[in-house]
């Protein structure tokens, strides 16, 4: 109960500071991360992006979306399978076409013929949200340990994406790491590359 309860805090706090982070600053910061990444990708040789689709004040993800796809790169984008808690990924084309779910997020349709698998690819990453990351590459969540569930299982690398203000020390330190939290291979922020987990 006290790591519920102590994540909830953080999530709360975490939220506000990345929705004080001015529009303009965001969308200057978001590019700085989109060509760091894109040139992440590129030196790892990824053939498939699996990767949320930005969603409020988080760090933009369509414009890698487009990118990537202009590249050639396969892209896969998520559904919620509330039900199971966990992440159905359906290759896109493009962005349109989504769906709302009820979260307010957009997602692919549930179209049995798009569904992708990591495994189906020699290099696969994900791209991943979070409200705050460490220099462990553990995330701090929405808490429904979607990303968790899929990361425990995923076989390519993963990148967690946030800004400076977004970036802690340790979420272990501050009681936000339970048993089950999957950390991430690499962080990528505006002021560059952080190698974790060595």
């Amino acid at each position: 109960m006290e790591l519920h309860s102590g994540k909830t805090r953080l999530r709360a706090r975490m939220k506000t500071v990345r929705d004080a982070i001015p529009a303009s600053e965001r969308l200057q910061v978001d590019e700085t991360i989109r060509m760091r990444v894109m040139g992440l990708l590129r030196a790892r040789g990824a053939d498939a992006v699996f990767t949320y689709l930005s969603f409020g004040s988080e760090v933009d993800t369509r414009s890698l979306v487009r990118a990537l796809l202009s590249e050639g790169v396969a892209v896969a984008l998520p559904r919620c399978v509330p039900g199971l808690r966990e992440l159905a990924w359906h290759g896109v084309r493009g962005l349109d076409g989504l769906v709302r779910n009820s979260f307010g997020i957009d997602e692919p349709p549930a179209d049995p013929s798009t569904l992708a698998a990591p495994s189906d690819y020699v290099h696969p990453v994900a791209l991943v949200p979070g409200l705050a990351f460490d220099e462990a590459g553990y995330r701090l969540g929405y808490g429904g340990g979607y990303y968790d569930r899929f990361l425990a299982e995923f076989p390519g690398s993963s990148i967690g994406l946030c800004r400076r203000a977004q970036l802690l020390v340790s979420l272990a330190d501050v009681g936000a790491v339970g048993p089950y939290d999957v950390p991430v291979d690499q962080v990528v922020s505006e002021i560059g590359l952080a190698r974790v987990g060595s």
